[in-house]
């Protein structure tokens, strides 16, 4: 069985971190955001995965091919050399996907529990094209929303950002069709989810599979911090050894065996130290990720940020968000997202501040910013 995974495009949304890494090699609790997708299709039995690539290749080419190795799949590329939407990948990557068993296409961005073997048997079931995995939210009306047959997963149409409620599921960015899809889709930028589709369910051939416990597309930092928390929540609920204990955890959190935390640390909730990582004395680190080998050095406060490679948080530095009551100007700052080789200095306060790589920073950002 045969998985196509979109991971084309810059990465935008996730700066500063993707201007030195390509978005899919990202960590996300330890490990390549695209390497969670990867490893769950092989156990799924997906023995083929194609790439649909445009940006840095070379990067991602060195880095997934020695994983795929690792977990014994095979893997190709799929190099578009101008944009082509979510649909115009699968008519490049056309000569893979053909044959007589249906594959899954992927969103790059998507944080799931993956269940791929339950939708494997829910598309033989319905026996048509498709089929859409969809997520539940709370706030349908940002949205754009899956209108389909509850009974039978039967999707009737789609609804853009709705003002009266119609539905509370989305298009979760997984999917699985059959080969004939192929067919209708031309090989230029083409949108499928709203030229393939649409079209698709007006012929009845689309159905939707509601997909259990967590989702997450953390394909910005928020979204990202988000993310970290609904899964190491599902890693407490369903392998709880993974994640660290001690006097000084809180809640949730995961720390990978090279790293080092020293004496009278505060750590917890929602947090991921990664690989070298050296947590110093004192430090407080709650709802953030440490990538690989920073340093978090003594009595610093890290909180709701994201701390890029190779990065040294100096002693008494503040990153956070807060909420404090200043009367009508009051302000919830945002997350703060430093870039790879960044240090911050001694006892100075970064509130929502975007820092790009190889900066240092010496003075305070007592409102949110982009350091360049």
């Amino acid at each position: 069985m045969k998985a196509l995974i979109l991971v084309g495009g810059y990465g935008t949304r996730l700066r500063p971190l993707t201007l030195t890494q390509p978005k899919p090699l990202v960590e996300f609790a330890n490990k390549a955001m695209m390497m969670h997708q990867i490893e769950a299709l092989a156990k799924a039995g997906v023995d083929t995965v194609i790439l649909a690539v445009s940006y840095r290749a070379d990067l991602l080419e060195k880095h997934i091919l020695q994983e795929a190795q690792r977990i014994g799949i095979k893997v190709h590329f799929s190099l578009e050399k101008e944009p082509l939407g979510t649909a115009g990948p699968l008519a490049l990557a056309k000569e893979y996907l053909q044959g007589n068993e249906p594959f899954f296409v992927l969103n790059s961005d998507v944080i799931c529990e993956f269940p791929f073997k339950a939708m494997i048997d829910f598309h033989k079931q319905h026996g048509r094209e498709g089929t859409i995995a969809v997520t539940r939210v709370e706030e349908p009306s940002k949205y754009g929303v899956v209108v389909f047959d509850e009974s039978s997963g039967r999707i009737d149409r789609f609804v853009e950002k709705p003002q009266e409620y119609v539905g509370n599921k989305i298009n979760a960015g997984i999917y699985m069709l059959s080969s004939s899809v192929l067919e209708r889709i031309p090989l230029k930028p083409t949108s499928i989810e709203k030229q393939v589709f649409p079209v698709m369910a007006e012929s009845n051939d689309l159905y939707a599979y509601v997909l259990p416990g967590f989702w997450m597309d953390v394909g910005q930092p928020k979204d990202f911090l988000t993310g970290t928390r609904l899964y190491l929540r599902h890693v407490r609920e369903t392998n709880s050894n993974e994640l660290a204990t001690g006097d000084h955890i809180q809640g949730d959190v995961l720390v990978d065996s090279t790293a080092h935390i020293g004496e009278n640390c505060r750590i917890g909730p929602n947090v991921v130290i990664g690989p070298r990582v050296r947590i110093e004395d004192g430090v407080c680190l709650r709802n953030s990720t440490v990538l690989p080998d920073s340093t978090i050095r003594t009595h610093a406060w890290v909180n709701s940020s994201i701390i890029g490679r190779k990065c040294s948080i100096g002693k008494m530095g503040i990153l956070r968000i807060f909420k404090i009551n200043l009367g009508r100007w009051a302000r919830v700052d945002n997350t703060c997202v430093i870039g790879e080789d960044v240090v911050v200095h001694d006892e100075l306060y970064l509130n929502g501040a975007s820092v790009l790589p190889h900066k240092s920073i010496s003075a305070n950002v007592p409102n949110p910013n982009i350091i360049m």
